[in-house]
This record gives C-alpha cells, structure tokens and sequence, in this order.
C-alpha cells in the first residue's frame, strides 16, 4: 500500500483529451507506470504511460474523468497500481484497484503489491511437460492440458463455456487442492453476477478469487485487470506453493482494451488498425502464467476470434502462446452431447507419445480415425439409410456414436439441474473405457446404457438395474437406433 505519510509530488493538469491527460510537474517527474490521483476525494485514477519532456508526462485514466480540469492538483502516489494478495482474498470479488465489489465488507489479513510484475526467470521455470487432470472425460483422452500451460476455450454463446469453466473451478479444488482465479476483461455486468450466484451455489466460492474490469470501464481499467488478477495468482503459486487454476475471459477483449489505450495516446496503427506494441502487450501478460519450482499457473482463456478470421492479427498472436485449443460445437449441444466439445477441431501439443505415452497416442489417434470415418459416412446414412453401408462401415458407426457418448460427463456443478450425480473420472479408466469401445465389448449393449455415465462399467449396472426395473433400457434394436439417431441428426 502507498505510504501515507510520504512528502507529497504535486503537479497540475495541463489538458484532458478523452482518457488522455497531460500533467505538468516542475521538480520531481513520475516514473512510467505511476499511479496519479486527483479530484474530490482523489477518485481520479491516472497511470502514467508517457514523459513527453523534462516537465510533462501523459497518462491514461484508469476511471471517468468527469469533473478534471486545467489547473487542478494531481498527486503522485509514489509507485504503481497496487492490488491486494493474502488468505484474505479468497471467496471475494474485485476490481482494478483491489477494491471488493461484493458489498462483503472491506478486506483484511492482505498485503498490497504492484499489477507490474516480471515474469519468472528461465531458471526457476520447470522444465518437464506434465499434464493437467480434469478429470473431464474427453479434454484428457483427446486434448490433455499442459500444467503451467494455456488452453484456449472457442466457442460462441450458450453452448456451455461457463459450465465448462465451472467444472473446471470444482475439480480443480476438489481433485488439485488448488486455487482458482476467474478474471473478467471487459465482461458484462450481467454475466459477473451470474457467475457470481453459480460458483456460490455450486460451493466453489471459498476457494476462488473474482476480479472484473466491466465493458463500461475505461480501456485503461480493461488493460491492467488481466495484471491484476495475474498479480493474485502469482502469490498463491510463489507463496503458498499451490497450483493455481487462472480462467481469463475474454482474451481477445485485453487485445482491444490495448489498442484503445494506444489510439487515445496517438500512437500509429499497425496491421488492421491494432496497436503496434500487440506483441510486446501480450506476451509481458502471457509469459507470467508458468509452471515453476514452487507451483503452476494453468490458464484456460476464451478466445473470441473476430469474424471467425484466425488470420486476424489477434487470433494469431494469441494462438502462438496456447498449448491446447478446446472448441465448443453448437451442433454436438443441440444433440445434448455434453460437454460439446468438437473432439475432431480440437487439438493439444501435449497429445505425442513422449509426452502422455505410447498407448494413449494410439488410443486418442483410433478414436479420432473413428469419429472422423462416421463424420464422412453421416451424409451416406442420411440420403440412403444404414442398410446401403457396408458391415464393416456399419461397425464404425456403431463403435463412433458409443464412444460419443461415452465421452458425455454429468456435472457436479450442474447437479440441481439434471438430477444426475456428478462424477469425476481419471484418464486411466477413461482409457480404459475408450478402448474396451474400439474392441466391441458393448456391442450388445444399447448406446443410451453408455451416455453420461462416469468410468465405462457403470454401463453394465445400468442395463442390469434397468432389467431389475422390468424395463429394456433401449427399445428395439441397437442397430435401428444408430440408424434413426444419424438420420435425426442430419435432418
């Protein structure tokens, strides 16, 4: 925190453009990345990107600057943005500042440290690849996290990038013992206080921080909130030791918060109209996130892709520090394949043979083989019907609709909705599941006994306390139903 009985910098507002202010100081210039303050009560926040000579200095508002005049006072806080870290942060909401939104009350057992931190040092990083269990069915067969890495989460609205995060939140505390930490960049109002109610609901809040910079900020707020936030993850990783969980949504959103900062400043676009310091921006956020000697920072960032262009200058640069691609299919939810994770647009570097082992390599390849050869045969099936394919293509299309169900997960967090218990499943008996599929062994068994289920046996319970019940679990036979359900799904 700034110490308060410091002697006081003062300098005077020489002309307010915008967010952009210019302050004339005639002894002492701020440094880069000081925090300035003036108005009523000091509820003007400025950092300083600019000294434009030996007396001036430009900052960015970190807050409206309704009221700033020429001539007013500006105080110089003495060092940088600050936010709070500490066991005291833990289940509360902020914003920028470090300041709680969540009408709890103020915020004790803290110290405060600067937004403006250096990545750790080659040195400390942990060189060894090790992935990061969900405990998610199809994200560790297919598309293993990397510990310490970045995941991006693709998708549009509604069809379960929350409840996906969620998931990721309760697993992470319950099976990681770790800390999660949501960070909102330019996020809806609305949206902050659903997530708020849900985490509160599904009983992760007390092992989560929340840190929001709304839509209807300033940029320089939107800007420095993925700081913030990474400033918080970094002292349970260095400090406590723990692991943390760092959801970021939305990326693309910080990318745009910059490139309004840099227009305000009058600096000369680059490609597309983006800031030409894009690079540099994202990289001194991105290469904070990391897996060191003491713990990780595993990050899973939403990515809005503008336009759906992925050569856009955004989605490139952004790609280019991911480990893992995660993409959401509206298509699958519609089927109520949850979660609907694409598992053929999908993709994660951490899916080769060094990395997770020979057998899964081989099994995730298979699996991909299959649901891509049903993908092709779909068209087939929906003009001429089942019968006109050969037995061999039959038998893919029955092992590829087993396995995508099989690859549906009930959720913990979404327990009140659909009655189903949650489960958790290690990649060992999701393995095992998808290959005990591959060899036939449910064959006889009716492709709804397999859907949201957690490890692959409970199929078996199923059909036999569905024949206790006095009732077959699938009418008919299996081969009718993949034929009506490819039929359905195409019309």
């Amino acid at each position: 925190m700034i110490d308060k009985e410091r002697p006081t910098n003062l300098g005077t507002v020489v002309s307010v453009r915008g967010s952009v202010v210019d302050i004339r100081y005639d002894e002492n210039l701020p440094p880069i990345y000081s925090l300035l303050r003036s108005g009523k009560e000091r509820h003007i926040a400025i950092e300083v990107l600019a000294q434009l000579d030996a007396q001036r200095v430009r900052g960015i508002a970190l807050t409206p600057t309704q009221g700033l005049a020429r001539g007013m006072i500006v105080e110089d806080m003495g060092g940088p943005l600050t936010v709070p870290v500490g066991k005291g942060i833990l289940s509360r909401m902020f914003d920028v500042f470090g300041d709680a939104i969540d009408r709890e009350g103020e915020v004790t057992d803290v110290e405060w440290r600067t937004v403006h931190r250096a990545p750790p040092p080659l040195a400390r990083r942990s060189t060894k690849s090790e992935v990061f269990e969900t405990g998610i069915k199809v994200i560790d067969v297919l598309m293993p996290l990397e510990r310490g890495g970045k995941a991006g989460l693709f998708g549009g609205a509604g069809v379960g990038k929350t409840v996906l995060l969620t998931e990721m939140i309760h697993n992470m505390i319950g099976h990681h013992e770790g800390v999660s930490l949501f960070c909102g960049i330019g996020e809806r109002c609305r949206e902050g206080e659903e997530l708020y109610r849900e985490m509160k609901a599904a009983g992760v809040l007390p092992h989560m921080v929340m840190v929001f910079g709304q839509m209807n900020e300033p940029p320089g707020a939107r800007f420095r909130v993925g700081h913030a936030a990474l400033t918080m993850a970094e002292y349970f990783r260095d400090d406590e030791r723990r692991d943390v969980l760092l959801l970021i949504d939305n990326i693309f959103r910080f990318i745009q918060a910059g490139m309004e900062v840099s227009g305000l400043m009058g600096q000369m676009p680059s490609r597309l109209g983006y800031q030409p310091t894009m690079g540099t921006e994202l990289s001194r956020l991105e290469e904070r996130i990391a897996n060191t000697d003491s713990g990780a920072i595993t990050s899973i960032q939403a990515v809005y892709v503008p336009a759906d262009d992925f050569t856009d200058p955004a989605a490139v640069h952004t790609f280019s520090h991911l480990s893992a691609s995660i993409v959401l299919s509206r298509k699958r939810a519609s089927e109520g394949l949850y979660p609907a994770i694409d598992p053929l647009q999908s993709s994660s570097k951490m899916a080769t043979p060094g990395i997770v082992g020979e057998h899964h390599y081989r099994l995730a390849q298979e699996i991909r083989r299959t649901l891509a050869q049903y993908a092709e045969l779909k068209d087939i099936i929906a003009m001429l019907g089942l019968e006109q394919l050969s037995a061999e293509d039959r038998n893919v299309v029955a092992r590829a609709r087993r396995l995508e169900r099989f690859l549906t997960q009930p959720f913990f967090t979404t327990e009140q909705f659909t009655g189903l218990k949650g489960k958790l499943v290690s990649v060992e008996e999701a393995l095992d599941g998808c290959e005990r599929i591959l060899r036939d062994e449910f064959t006889d068994y009716p492709e709804s006994a397999l859907y949201m289920i957690g490890a692959v046996d409970e199929a078996k319970e199923k059909m036999k306390s569905a024949k206790s019940a006095g009732k077959s679990p699938a009418q008919g036979d299996s081969n009718t139903e993949v034929e009506h359900g490819a039929a359905t799904h195409e019309s």
